[in-house]
């Protein structure tokens, strides 16, 4: 993959479109433009045929500019370069920077196209793409824009190697919280492919990573152990730490979530906040002596209580003696 270096030093992941996947590209967009533009002559033909020749030829060659020049670069300016062929193909003109075209770099390829695809029948274009180390033609020169693939093939990422049975847990008591992101990927990048890595390469490597770790967390690798052993094991006790964080979330929410609907099924479907199996306006009865300093009334009776629903004749109960209930208080 040629890597792309922009004005800030920052290498993008962009792979540029090889030639065979380029010229079936051109070929799709010269089979839509040719079949609009023969659609376009017929049109024209029927409805200019009163005309003379010179204004034949005027509209001929209107037309051609209009649609197979103006076409495509209206299709690449306003699709920030994904024509219909780039598209089928999962190609997309950038530039050179890795950002979306504008109207004047489709602007130059669509001019300069017309000389290197369209009069010399492809054959500048397909040289100098082969000729460019990132299959650019003179177009892309020009306008200073690339062809790239978006549609790349995913790679599996690749497991870290498990630690030593006998540094399993070893590093329990570790303190991992000072440890960048930074240092964790160069580690696990390291571990990944460090039997791809030339063995001097992959020791000096394994011993500076080593180093930037215990100076990070403080507490110096054991001596005797290896630093690709002793980094494998950090990183092994690291992703324990978050498999148990995670699972106690998980236990805690599911926790949460039961006792939400343990307290949600207590209460009435009709959302009136009362227990469940009990009418609405239910109110409890107090008799007997305890009724007495409330006001009450005869058993099975609630408190009194003076209000519009009050008959005004009626005989306030608080002058009346309470009823009979049978009990005799202690002498």
């Amino acid at each position: 993959m040629s890597e792309l270096v922009t004005g800030d030093a920052v290498v993008l992941g962009l792979r540029p479109a090889k030639l065979p996947s380029r010229a079936l590209a051109v070929t799709i967009d010269l089979a839509v433009v040719g079949a609009a533009f023969v659609l376009v002559s017929i049109g024209l033909a029927v409805a200019t045929a009163t005309l003379d020749d010179a204004a034949l030829a005027a509209v001929s060659v209107a037309s051609f500019l209009l649609v197979l020049v103006g076409g495509p670069i209206a299709v690449e300016t306003l699709s920030h370069g994904r024509s219909l062929g780039k598209l089928a193909c999962g190609l997309r003109v950038v530039r050179d920077d890795g950002g979306p075209i504008r109207f004047r770099h489709a602007l130059v390829r669509g001019a300069v196209g017309v000389v290197e695809i369209l009069l010399t029948l492809g054959v500048v274009a397909c040289v100098a793409s082969l000729v460019s180390a990132r299959g650019r033609r003179l177009g892309d020169v020009f306008a200073g824009t690339l062809v790239v693939r978006e549609r790349v093939p995913a790679s599996r990422a690749a497991a870290v190697p498990p630690p030593p049975p006998w540094l399993v847990g070893r590093f329990a008591g570790l303190d991992l919280s000072g440890v960048p992101d930074s240092l964790w990927l160069a580690v696990r990048q390291y571990l990944t492919r460090m039997h791809q890595l030339d063995a001097q390469v992959g020791g000096a490597m394994a011993e500076r990573l080593a180093g930037e770790l215990a100076g990070r967390t403080g507490v110096p690798a054991p001596e005797g152990v290896p630093a690709g052993a002793y980094l494998a094991a950090v990183v092994n006790e690291r992703q324990a730490r978050d498999a148990r964080r995670m699972f106690v979330a998980a236990q805690e929410s599911a926790r949460e979530s039961g006792a939400l609907e343990s307290r949600e099924s207590a209460v009435r479907p009709g959302g009136s906040g009362e227990p469940a199996g009990v009418a609405p306006g239910w109110a409890p009865v107090v008799s007997g002596p305890v009724a007495e300093g409330f006001g009450a009334g005869a058993p099975g009776r609630s408190a009194d209580v003076e209000g519009p629903g009050r008959d005004a004749g009626a005989v306030d109960d608080r002058t009346s003696p309470p009823a009979a209930t049978g009990f005799a208080p202690p002498a």
